[in-house]
């Protein structure tokens, strides 16, 4: 007899291997972003992919970061982020933020608003979402942030960026007919 999966522990469902599901998560495009914080743990920044909506009501997103990342200790203590989704103009910017780049040398390679939250804004974002945190879950390596969001910044003069494949892409904004 073969139980429901629901049953089964979870030990025995854990079939996915982690290179095979890296190479998977590489078919799903997803804008990309750099996450700031600034407040009494200083300032900090990182390249991400993984934000999305949670709700609109009220507005909120979730970002995931990595428990090991240099940088978790800063966002875990300041409590506020900002969401910067980056346009197609940014990409070496992103690779900045991404890597083992020293934090100023990061932030000097660009310009920067501040936001109600003290977090810095990209000047020239598609969009900056201004939050605090509000909920902190853990699962595995990561903490998963709910991020309420308290101002809005927007661009609509550039094109997005996204990340496909292990690659960046230009997401090319239509043009609206009048």
């Amino acid at each position: 007899m073969t139980l429901p999966l629901k049953d089964l522990p979870l030990a025995e469902l854990a079939g996915v291997e982690k290179q095979a599901f890296r190479d998977a998560m590489a078919h799903l495009g997803s804008a990309v972003n750099i996450i700031t914080t600034n407040g009494p743990a200083g300032r900090a920044g990182f390249t991400a992919s993984a934000v999305c909506s949670v709700t609109d009501t009220p507005p909120t997103l979730l970002v995931c970061l990595n428990r090991s990342a240099s940088v978790y200790p800063i966002f875990e203590q300041n409590q506020v982020l900002c969401v910067n989704t980056l346009s197609d103009l940014h990409e070496s910017l992103s690779n900045l933020f991404g890597g083992k780049t020293p934090m100023e040398a990061r932030f000097s390679a660009a310009q920067w608003l501040t936001m109600a939250t003290g977090s810095p804004a990209l000047q020239g974002a598609l969009t900056s979402f201004d939050c605090r945190v509000s909920q902190v879950t853990q699962v595995g390596t990561h903490d998963v942030l709910f991020c309420e969001v308290i101002d809005i910044l927007r661009s609509d003069d550039s094109h997005g960026l996204v990340y496909f494949d292990r690659r960046y892409h230009p997401l090319m904004r239509q043009k609206t007919s009048a």
